[in-house]
């Protein structure tokens, strides 16, 4: 049975290393850093559909994963844009993902999926939000299941 303390602190760490991650490949379509859009080393045009919208979502909804604010829509959007990018770019190449190449935008999908339906974890800033569960009127956060 594992440390709550222990699950409490894992729980936070993939959230923040998920987001973290999220936000580089954003930023990296939007700016052209770490090794660019596509790994092309260039920024992609602004307002390009998809390239440009999709760097910024991940931009966006990385960050505010990463510090825990609006977790659950956040996390849901960037869901949503990874299902997407599955479904309309890479599954029309092939049906598996090690075949089309898809499988970083499935695991990202199913990442954010979960963080969505647990919930930011102790250590986020969506606890410090008026009327939220853990707030500091003096809520206790919700906690993940042992």
């Amino acid at each position: 049975m594992a440390h709550p303390r222990f699950t409490l602190l894992v729980h936070t760490l993939f959230r923040v290393v998920i987001g973290l991650l999220f936000a580089m490949h954003g930023a990296a379509t939007l700016f052209g850093v770490f090794g660019g859009a596509g790994g092309r080393g260039a920024a992609a045009q602004i307002g390009q559909w998809p390239g440009w919208w999709a760097g910024l979502i991940e931009l966006s909804t990385g960050l505010l994963v990463m510090i825990g604010l609006l977790t659950r829509p956040a996390a849901i959007l960037a869901s949503g844009a990874m299902a997407y990018a599955y479904f309309v770019v890479h599954q029309p190449a092939a049906l598996l993902p090690m075949q089309n190449r898809g499988e970083m935008a499935a695991l990202y999908c199913w990442a954010f999926l979960l963080i969505a339906a647990i919930g930011p974890g102790e250590w986020a800033l969506d606890r410090f939000l008026p009327g939220r569960r853990g707030a500091r009127s003096g809520g206790r956060p919700a906690r993940v299941a042992d």
